[in-house]
């Protein structure tokens, strides 16, 4: 199926003689057995649950995977990919990621004697020389957040699995529209289900999805074992939400573009991959359908930048992206604050930089609501400025 039938097809109610076309909520903690000595499928929804078990084969069909794990946030979902290493292993991850994810990795998974370990995984060379004997688990981004980096998925996946270590995708930036890691070779693929896939900020999900079925067992144990499983009446948002998925992500990521060409125009030193002066224009065709709707920039002034964002009317100022809003950012001050400002300067994250997170409004609308944000951050002029500097000099 192509893919915009492909996020609609499916059996909504499996086994249901009334056969819904809209998955009913099974909002229920316990469900009645038959008999004690012969329990049913359903006993717990900890353990399961059938909203959440239609939601997780359907995440598991989108991704190519064997199976489907759902969780209550991303960040829990990430917790029980963890779950995999022993004390002595090595987390090799990347060096541009989610400030929640360092915190995780840095303050809660490498106190039980697991070795983080952060390197530029979008370079191939650095990669290579990170790795070692002692790692099982590679960790990138599709996209990296928020430099907007593109790693070689395919290299990734070859390069662990010639030293026996898994290879763990966040593709919460592409969403599996855009890009399947595990038809690239990637083991598992995480996802923060609060941004595309479910796409209406109303809702907070995650899932892993992986490649191997006993892989798959294993991340069920742990959500099971822990219970962090997400909750039906979620579970349903979730679908609802995926059903779009498709619709959505062509218009934001078309309005997208054009936002960064604009930027882009307007002097300003932009990160979209959907650009052709982008370094990683060309990467990201060759492995994914599309460069997504998050468009990063710098101004040069950190004062600026907040005067920017706080000048915007269409675009809310939220830590969070991928919803049918738009919205915009100072990662280091917000999502990427738990990284320390040491750390943030030693890999060159910018402190003055935007990211936007482009909805559904009207392109034009957002166009001319960042450039009266520049102008009100008294960036008009000087990104004008520049433009025509960068013009002349490439004539």
């Amino acid at each position: 199926m192509r893919p915009h039938t492909e996020v609609l097809a499916f059996d909504a109610c499996p086994d249901d003689p009334f056969r819904p076309v809209a998955t009913p909520i099974y909002q229920t903690a316990t469900f009645d057995q038959a008999s004690p000595l012969e329990p049913g499928r359903y006993d717990y929804s900890r353990s399961g649950n059938p909203t959440r078990s239609v939601l997780e084969a359907h995440l598991a069909r989108l991704d190519r995977g064997a199976g489907a794990s759902a969780f209550a946030s991303g960040l829990a979902a990430l917790a029980a990919v963890t779950r995999l290493l022993r004390p002595g292993d090595q987390l090799l991850a990347g060096d541009d990621l989610y400030g929640g994810t360092y915190r995780l990795f840095s303050r809660l998974v490498a106190p039980f004697g697991i070795e983080v370990r952060y390197a530029d995984l979008a370079d191939p060379a650095a990669a290579r020389a990170a790795i070692g004997p002692r790692t099982r688990l590679v960790h990138v981004e599709s996209l990296t957040n928020p430099l907007l980096r593109v790693p070689d998925l395919r290299d990734l996946a070859r390069l662990a699995h010639d030293h026996d270590a898994w290879l763990c995708v966040d593709a919460s930036a592409l969403s599996p529209y855009l890009q399947r890691p595990l038809e690239l070779g990637a083991d598992l693929v995480v996802h923060s289900a609060t941004k595309y896939l479910a796409g209406h900020g109303d809702v907070t999900a995650g899932c892993v999805v992986a490649a191997d079925p006993v892989l798959a067992e294993r991340i069920a144990f742990v959500q099971n074992a822990e219970g962090a499983g997400l909750g039906p009446f979620d579970a349903f948002l979730l679908l609802r939400g995926l059903q779009t998925l498709a619709v959505r992500l062509d218009r934001q990521q078309a309005t997208a573009q054009r936002v960064a060409s604009h930027l882009w125009s307007r002097g300003l030193r932009v990160r979209y991959p959907g650009l052709r002066d982008d370094p990683g224009h060309d990467r990201l065709r060759a492995q994914s359908r599309g460069a997504g709707a998050l468009v990063s920039f710098e101004t040069g002034s950190l004062t600026a930048s907040a005067r920017l964002v706080e000048s915007l009317r269409l675009f809310a100022t939220t830590v969070s992206f991928g919803g049918v809003h738009s919205s915009a950012s100072l990662p280091c001050r917000m999502s990427h604050a738990a990284i320390p400002a040491e750390v943030r300067r030693a890999r060159s994250l910018p402190e003055d930089l935007v990211r936007l997170s482009v909805g559904l409004e009207d392109g034009d609308d957002l166009i001319e609501d960042l450039d009266q944000a520049l102008d009100a951050a008294g960036l008009g002029n000087w990104a004008l400025t520049r433009a025509s500097s960068k013009m002349s000099s490439a004539s």
